[in-house]
């Protein structure tokens, strides 16, 4: 356990519901974090942040609104950052954060481009700081684990990988997240983001073919998806993406080898085996995890290597920029740049 001394400094970037969410996992870990700072343009949003440490007992920390002042404020009194911005904010401001020598928490999608991606791996390369991308699925035990098992060579080829996602995500599209310029894109780039990173995590090498068709259903963003793929070794993948779903929020994802069949969620949020001889899916033990902040750390400290880094953002940006390129063309066939 640290010492309340040895805590690491933090800056909260955003302090909307997902930033709330993260909180609310923070104070859960306050042996091992100082929340110093919230950088929040909205006045609502931080009282709404700052209710929470209230009703834990705790003085809320400061608020500042600009980020760019913030980090001059506060330079030398600072570890780390926590990004929870609109996505077209992500790039801009994970690089001002990195050249003022913080480490940094990237809440999901990392970028909006593979350009983007590219310039933020040189940003880090160069300042030699710390990027992990906040997806849940990347930072899960069970994924991690499934990761093991495919590169493991126990359960023999990959051959196909079969992802479902599906929400009730009309209501979205009516805040900025339905705003191309802000969202870089709709329910696949939104929850379906989650989806498309844990599948390039699994497969673990870049895509070479892609089709895709996007729907939007009368709004300004993709709501429906259909993807096939084909990774360079072959591995053929399909992702279906329903955001008009009735109310509800779930995935489903299956990895098949030659010898096993592998089920996890793109959140993590369950591990299932099925080796060459079973007749039935059993679940596999992981260890516990308190979430992505959690795993953030052990990461900073050298305890993990980073299982969410950039690279693996940059191979799921070229895959949606490859989708969006596709479905302009009526589902033509791709090659990711």
């Amino acid at each position: 356990m640290s010492h309340p001394h040895n805590r690491v400094r933090l800056a909260l970037i955003g302090s909307g519901g997902f930033g709330r969410y993260h909180i609310r996992q923070i104070l859960q870990q306050l042996d091992t974090t100082e929340v110093a700072v919230i950088c929040e343009p909205s006045r609502e949003a931080y009282a709404a942040a700052a209710g929470l440490f209230s009703a834990a007992g705790l003085t809320p920390p400061p608020h500042r609104t600009d980020l760019g002042k913030m980090l001059a404020e506060y330079r030398g009194k600072l570890d780390a950052a926590l990004i929870v911005t609109p996505h077209a904010l992500h790039h801009d401001q994970t690089a001002a954060c990195l050249e003022a020598g913080l480490d940094v928490l990237l809440e999901k999608p990392m970028v909006l481009t593979a350009a983007e991606a590219r310039s933020l791996i040189g940003v880090r390369d160069r300042t030699g700081r710390l990027l992990v991308v906040a997806f849940p699925g990347s930072l899960s035990p069970q994924v991690r684990t499934a990761v093991g098992l495919l590169r493991g060579g126990t359960l023999g080829e990959l051959l196909n990988i079969s992802g479902t996602v599906w929400q009730n995500w009309m209501d979205a599209a009516n805040t900025w997240r339905g705003q191309p310029a802000l969202s870089g894109g709709g329910f696949l780039f939104d929850t379906g983001a989650h989806m498309l990173n844990t599948i390039a995590d699994l497969a673990g090498e870049d895509f070479v073919e892609v089709g895709a068709w996007l729907d939007n259903r009368g709004t300004q963003v993709d709501i429906r998806a259909a993807v096939m793929a084909r990774t360079a070794s072959g591995v053929l993948v399909t992702i279906n993406a329903c955001g008009a779903a009735i109310p509800s929020c779930a995935s489903d994802l299956r990895v098949f080898c030659t010898r096993g069949i592998v089920r996890t969620g793109m959140w993590g949020e369950r591990l299932e085996l099925q080796r060459f001889g079973r007749k039935t899916l059993r679940p596999v033990k992981v260890p516990p995890s308190l979430g992505v902040w959690e795993q953030f750390l052990a990461v900073r400290a050298r305890q993990i290597a980073n299982p969410s880094p950039p690279e693996v953002g940059l191979r799921m940006a070229r895959l949606w920029d490859a989708i969006q390129a596709s479905a302009a063309q009526g589902g033509a066939l791709v090659r990711p740049e």
